[in-house]
């Protein structure tokens, strides 16, 4: 509702008239495709730049 009423200023009837799909297509035009969650490989690429420094941790 945020997004059709807030974001692309639907009134009532188009939001409740829209499908779910046409409300993602809106969604999609608006944010861009999604970013896919950090998966195990990039959360390792990134501890092997960014290690803990140990001396940071006395």
């Amino acid at each position: 509702m945020r997004l059709g009423f807030g974001v692309l200023r639907l009134s009532p009837r188009q939001f409740w008239g829209m499908t779910a799909r046409e409300l993602a297509a809106a969604a999609l035009a608006v944010y861009g495709t999604p970013v896919a969650a950090l998966g195990a490989d990039g959360l390792a690429l990134l501890m092997r730049a960014f290690p803990d420094d140990e001396q940071d941790e006395e």
